[in-house]
């Protein structure tokens, strides 16, 4: 349980800030406010993000080993 949970952590922390950035960089532009409102999108995004990977990480962990096995 503990590896899941900081499996989880980690996960969303890198996938919800890289995206954000990019999310924001798509929608904005490079502005001067860039940071600023990267950061906004990715203080949301981050509990929702871990959230999500401790929930469903086990199940598309199954999933994936079940998509490697057949190919």
């Amino acid at each position: 349980m503990k590896h899941r949970i900081i499996f989880a952590v980690l996960m969303s922390f890198t996938l919800s800030l890289f995206m954000s950035a990019w999310i924001t960089y798509v929608n904005m532009g490079a502005t001067p406010d860039f940071v600023s409102f990267w950061m906004s999108a990715w203080v949301l995004a981050w509990p929702a993000a871990g959230i999500i990977s401790f929930i469903a990480g086990p199940f598309l962990h199954g999933f994936a080993q079940k998509i490697a096995n057949k190919i």
